[in-house]
């Protein structure tokens, strides 16, 4: 960061401060609610989903050859392949919008392109079956298929589009990655791919939320969480061992890297989230009766402004389908729900700031851009034929 943004920042975090009205009533509450959001996150979220988060892309990092990533994931690589790859893998994971920022890094730093790498980017948090389920029996069953159709589409849109806008930036980065690959065999792939394979299954059952029902499939899987998570683990530290010995140092301190480049800015925009908005069902600075005021009907303006107030919003994965069940009781409409179903889970302030690291102020915007328009133009779609 140069001197001037520096200065800047320091100077801004000088006047909020300074005319912030620290009495007010609703001052207080906002700033409780920052504080209790990023409490919560850093209870619920941080050790069983960021943690092996960042352990995952570590493992990319170093297990990893830049072959195998150029091969699959890379610019040069066949579209099919690459923008499959990218979309199963993010299904596969079903992750929130933070913790899918590691494994976007750590594929983005071995090679992948930047088209691939944004339709992951998009597709971790965006496609989760779970949510998807979630929202057709919550919400219905036109919502849920509307937004499956949204998510899955938009993941291949968002990546074609970042990939033709940046072509040239990509055309350079893709000769310097066949610079730096070097030319000896590598291990086998199916290796270091059997050791993430094995983190993210932990990753998975870990973070398997109880059922409302005790019955049912969902009741058993979440019965034996804790024994599978485990098996899972101690695979990977066996697998590990076994295959990985002289790198696991490495594995660690990128693993380490990762955590220190994601988490203050992470932690930063939580803070700003929570303040802002508040947490589910509670209110932050801006209230949100302005909200769903602001989104009723189908406008141009509230599909466009609930994209925006979703890509701003911290959602952990599942809670935009009651956020929404409120909102809609409220007279939200549904293209504007929609919008925010299609950016929100996908987006985050906190995102924002740490995707920007990675990929610099320009793309960044460029992809927070192609989010917020498609998903308020598949709400204007949506909401017109209701």
């Amino acid at each position: 960061m140069s001197d001037r943004k520096k200065f800047a920042l320091i100077l801004f975090a000088f006047l909020f401060f300074y005319f912030i009205p620290a009495d007010s009533p609703r001052v207080s509450a906002a700033a409780s609610e920052a504080l209790a959001m990023l409490h919560e996150y850093a209870r619920e979220h941080v050790l069983l989903c960021l943690v092996p988060a960042f352990f995952i892309a570590g493992a990319i990092s170093v297990f990893i050859s830049q072959q195998s990533v150029m091969k699959y994931l890379g610019s040069g690589a066949n579209k099919f392949v690459s923008y499959s790859v990218a979309a199963v893998s993010g299904t596969i994971l079903a992750v929130c919008s933070c913790t899918v920022l590691p494994l976007f890094a750590g594929i983005y730093a071995r090679g992948a392109g930047i088209g691939p790498a944004s339709t992951f980017l998009y597709s971790g948090p965006a496609i989760n079956v779970l949510a998807i389920i979630l929202t057709a029996r919550v919400l219905g069953f036109e919502m849920g298929l509307a937004r499956a159709i949204g998510a899955i589409s938009f993941s291949i849109v968002i990546g074609l589009a970042m990939s033709f806008i940046f072509r040239k930036d990509e055309e350079q980065r893709r000769e310097v990655f066949a610079v730096s690959v070097e030319d000896s065999a590598s291990r086998p792939l199916w290796q270091p791919a059997s050791v993430m394979a094995g983190m993210i299954c932990f990753l998975i059952f870990a973070n398997i939320a109880a059922p409302k029902v005790d019955a049912g499939f969902w009741a058993q899987l979440h019965s034996v969480k804790w024994t599978a998570a485990l098996i899972s683990l101690s695979f990977v530290v066996f697998a590990a061992g076994k295959w990985f010995k002289e790198e696991i140092s490495d594995w660690f301190r990128a693993t380490w890297g990762y955590a220190l480049q994601v988490l203050p800015l992470l932690f930063a925009g939580v803070l700003i989230a929570g303040f802002l908005f508040g947490r589910p069902g509670r209110e932050g600075i801006i209230p949100s009766a302005y909200v769903s005021y602001l989104v009723g009907g189908n406008s141009i303006f509230s599909n466009f402004f609930a994209s925006i107030v979703g890509a701003l919003m911290y959602f952990a994965t599942l809670t935009e389908v009651p956020i929404l069940q409120g909102l809609l009781g409220a007279g939200m409409g549904k293209g504007p729900a929609l919008a925010l179903l299609l950016a929100g889970p996908a987006l985050s302030l906190p995102s924002m700031l740490v995707i920007k690291t990675v990929l610099g102020t320009k793309k960044t915007l460029t992809y927070v851009a192609l989010v917020v328009l498609l998903s308020s133009l598949a709400g204007m779609i949506y909401g017109s034929l209701e």
